[in-house]
């Protein structure tokens, strides 16, 4: 893929992670490809009522995982994301278990306690605000979180990530322009994952500009499109884009080119889709090639989490459901829940 603005030197895709975190990098991967088949079997099964996720986005949510600047706090970063970023929050440390439990909605769902869809996470302790159906909403939320990083000082920004067919919404806008006014510029590091379809509706049918990341430049961001399907490229390209938000405070808009292996949803079948590319194999031969990896080991490792992944989903279908007088908690402020219970 070509840049948009030159911001990353083409040297970037010429040197080599070390073995040991291109391994990691892989484990990560195939960890959360195998979560999002488990997850579509157990929505398949009736062990949860929909599905959405982000196979074929691997080699870009896990780099991006490993290089957030994790707590809590406005000195660390804010995760603004959408609900194709399971790998991300797996990447930071979290239990892929407690995804299964958000899909089947059960009461020990860390997330939302059993209130939200699946691939929704909530991590207070990381800054991984509330991730919210509505399509976009979160690049509006992005520019008030990056004013208290920007407050605080440090090296936290606030990063927030969504799909090419929601910049069509509004709050993709007031992104922009919250972040780059003059004297007032934020730290914010704008992604588009572009996999070229809405629901249903190819990229090429509606998008007049030929790169997302074009239209930054009438708002004098810095911006770039990479291709998102290797895992090594896209850690150096981030961490470039990254490390310029961090320095310099001000606004990046990234377009990173990915596939969508399973379709948008559940709602549309959730079935491998078999003429798109997928970055997991490419890396794993990737490896291979560089012997650091066989194709023994691979599958093995594969069989491994796939079994541990089966016995998880087991464990999950007999923890219990939220209980019925428990519907309103954590959904209203506290204060105002009791005032209703009482009918004031």
């Amino acid at each position: 893929m070509q840049t948009a603005t030159a911001a990353i030197p083409s040297s970037t895709s010429k040197r080599e992670l070390p073995k040991e975190t291109l391994l990691q990098m892989h484990s990560l991967m195939l960890r959360a490809r195998l979560l999002e088949e488990r997850l579509i079997r157990m929505q398949k099964q009736g062990d949860g009522y929909f599905w959405i996720g982000g196979p074929g986005e691997e080699a870009f949510n896990i780099p991006f995982g490993m290089l957030v600047h994790k707590g809590q706090g406005p000195e660390f970063d804010y995760l603004h994301l959408h609900y194709r970023s399971n790998a991300v929050a797996l990447a930071m440390g979290a239990d892929p278990v407690d995804f299964m439990r958000q899909m089947k909605n059960t009461a020990s769902d860390p997330f939302s306690r059993g209130r939200n869809f699946a691939g929704h996470p909530s991590i207070r302790k990381w800054n991984l605000v509330p991730v919210s159906s509505p399509i976009e909403v979160q690049y509006a939320m992005a520019p008030g979180t990056a004013i208290a990083n920007k407050r605080a000082g440090g090296k936290g920004i606030s990063i927030v990530t969504g799909g090419d067919a929601g910049t069509a919404e509004g709050e993709f806008a007031s992104c922009m322009i919250w972040s780059t006014r003059p004297g007032n510029e934020l730290p914010v590091l704008m992604v588009v994952t572009n996999n070229q379809f809405g629901i249903s509706t190819p990229a090429a049918t509606q998008h007049g500009e030929q790169r997302i990341s074009d239209r930054g430049k009438a708002f004098g961001m810095r911006t770039a499109t990479i291709d998102g399907q290797d895992p090594e490229y896209v850690y150096f390209q981030l961490q470039e884009v990254m490390e310029y938000v961090r320095r310099e405070r001000k606004p990046f808009l990234l377009e990173v080119m990915v596939s969508r292996l399973y379709g948008h949803s559940s709602s549309s079948g959730a079935n491998f889709v078999g003429d798109e590319f997928d970055c997991l194999p490419a890396f794993e031969k990737k490896l291979e090639e560089r012997g650091y990896l066989a194709r023994k080991d691979a599958d093995d490792m594969r069989a491994a989490i796939t079994q541990e992944y089966l016995e998880a989903a087991k464990r999950v279908r007999e923890e219990a459901m939220p209980p019925q007088e428990d519907a309103f908690t954590h959904v209203f402020e506290e204060t105002n829940h009791v005032a209703w219970k009482k009918g004031n």
